[in-house]
């Protein structure tokens, strides 16, 4: 199951009539997304399998999962804000149960996502379930 604020999220996608509205959210959810300092964009930090440099920090405090984010392109750091929304605030057992492609798909990402950019989505979300089954 995913975070409320992730429901929330998924509602304004249904409102959003076409993707290129869709496409438009996405950027502004990663304009308003904080930027990573620079001192953690560093190669432990950074996620293998991107086609765009993203950056992941992992933040867990009293058994619940955050992150902090970050891309050199507009659109992954849209991507990494609707993760933000899907996972930030769950139990590390929650994150792990999380059907992200599921999820994902209620976005109707997939379909308008090029091969690369669906490479990289996945490669950020493996990373947020290994760093949650770490524990």
């Amino acid at each position: 199951m995913a975070s409320p604020a992730f429901e929330d999220l998924a509602e304004t996608f249904d409102f959003l009539d076409d993707w290129e509205d869709r496409y438009r959210h996405v950027i502004e959810l990663g304009r308003a997304m904080p930027p990573l300092d620079d001192s953690f964009k560093v190669p432990a930090l950074k996620v293998q399998g991107c086609a765009s440099q993203v950056w992941l920090r992992p933040l867990t405090a009293d058994g619940r999962f955050d992150f902090q984010g970050d891309s050199d392109a507009m659109i992954v750091r849209g991507l990494i804000a609707i993760l933000h929304h899907l996972y930030a605030g769950l139990t590390l057992e929650a994150v792990l149960a999380v059907d992200a492609a599921g999820e994902l798909g209620r976005l109707g990402l997939h379909d308008h996502l090029s091969s690369q950019r669906s490479n990289g989505l996945r490669a950020m979300v493996e990373r947020i379930r290994q760093v949650a089954a770490a524990g």
